[in-house]
């Protein structure tokens, strides 16, 4: 399990209330009731629209990925994660097995 720190910068030159330094999870609460879309892509694949129209029922479509490969998890189309397809009882899930740090510029 990962910890999160929710880092608020300053704008230069700007003083007021805004403290420095880590939040806390109370600190948040305002944010907890905002929607977010999560994926999990198990792969990609490329195909001609006249390859696409003839697929039918039962058609296999190749993805890139190979067997037991990491899957992407993405949060708002952005990559946070990569992980595993588990079972749960009878719905798939995803486990995630490490956090992607990107630097936000």
């Amino acid at each position: 399990m990962a910890d999160f720190e929710l880092n608020e910068l300053k704008p230069d030159g700007q003083e007021g209330d805004i403290p420095d330094g880590p939040r806390s999870a109370r600190d948040l609460e305002a944010v907890y009731d905002i929607p977010v879309q999560v994926s999990a892509v198990l792969g990609k694949a490329t195909m001609q629209v006249n390859q696409l129209l003839k697929l039918g029922r039962g058609a296999v479509v190749e993805l890139d990925r190979k067997v037991g490969e990491a899957i992407d998890i993405y949060v708002n189309n952005r990559l946070v994660a990569r992980g595993e397809v588990v079972v749960v009882e009878d719905r798939l899930g995803v486990t995630m097995t490490e956090i992607i740090k990107t630097d936000r510029s």
